[in-house]
């Protein structure tokens, strides 16, 4: 089994082929995604994808790039939202202090609506984080104070020591193709201590495609590579490694049907 837990279906490189695209995914063995909505301006055309295939489940949120154009954007408004049966996680949302393409101050205020409405929901939210660690795991840890909350950290790139603040909160920590990166041996150090019980995979597609394929848009059918590569690390067979793969997937998003 293979399940691609953050892809970006909605995508403009995907707009002349998308159909072919969800189909190569399906050949190569995919049973789930989970498509991701980046700004509020692109919920229907996400929700729509999802609405069309039951394999395919999506998320609502404002990317921490564009927290700028979302600060009127209130968890109440994300609740309403993400009531919607097809959602299952929100986000993403979080920090992102290198780009800096929105304050900090603004990325914070955004990350507590999302956080305040998937604790309402009971749905996963879902974290970007990146350049940002201590003051990411101090926002997870006031988040967690006000309740019960299901962490996924996508797309992990930081630190051994957000990982670990993280999973100590009860989070689950997702490695995309940057896997198999040459240069991304502290990722694979991360990937190496995190609990199994605690480790998902996705491709976050269209970007990041994983090695052999470097160079060439990303798809949801390049986790079977992702996955590949983790169990590899963990010294996990096929059959074993994939199905603790599923039953953690299942496990942070229980919204989604087996």
């Amino acid at each position: 089994m293979l399940i691609d837990s953050h892809v970006n279906l909605h995508h403009h490189l995907y707009d002349e082929d998308r159909d072919a695209v969800i189909a190569r995914a399906r050949d190569a063995g995919v049973t789930r995604m989970i498509t991701i909505c980046d700004k509020i301006e692109n919920l229907d055309r996400v929700i729509s994808i999802a609405e069309a295939h039951d394999d395919i489940y999506a998320s609502i949120g404002a990317h921490p790039h564009y927290a700028k154009d979302h600060l009127d954007l209130t968890a109440a408004k994300l609740i309403e939202l993400g009531a919607h049966p097809r959602v299952v996680g929100v986000g993403e949302t979080g920090l992102d202090q290198h780009y800096k393409f929105s304050p900090h101050e603004d990325q914070v205020q955004v990350f507590r609506a999302h956080a305040e409405a998937a604790r309402t929901l009971g749905k996963t939210l879902i974290i970007h984080t990146r350049e940002a660690d201590h003051a990411m795991g101090d926002l997870l840890e006031e988040a967690a104070e006000q309740g019960p909350l299901r962490i996924l950290m996508h797309c992990y790139t930081s630190g051994a020591e957000l990982a670990r603040r993280a999973v100590a909160l009860g989070a689950y920590i997702s490695f995309s193709g940057i896997m198999t990166f040459k240069n991304a041996d502290d990722v694979r150090a991360v990937a190496m201590e995190t609990p199994l019980e605690r480790l998902i995979v996705e491709t976050d597609c269209p970007y990041l495609t994983p090695a052999p394929f470097r160079g060439q848009r990303c798809e949801p059918h390049h986790v079977a590579y992702v996955q590949s590569a983790l169990l590899k690390l963990r010294g996990l067979g096929e059959e074993e490694g994939s199905a603790l793969l599923a039953d953690n997937f299942f496990r942070v998003f229980p919204g989604v049907a087996r």
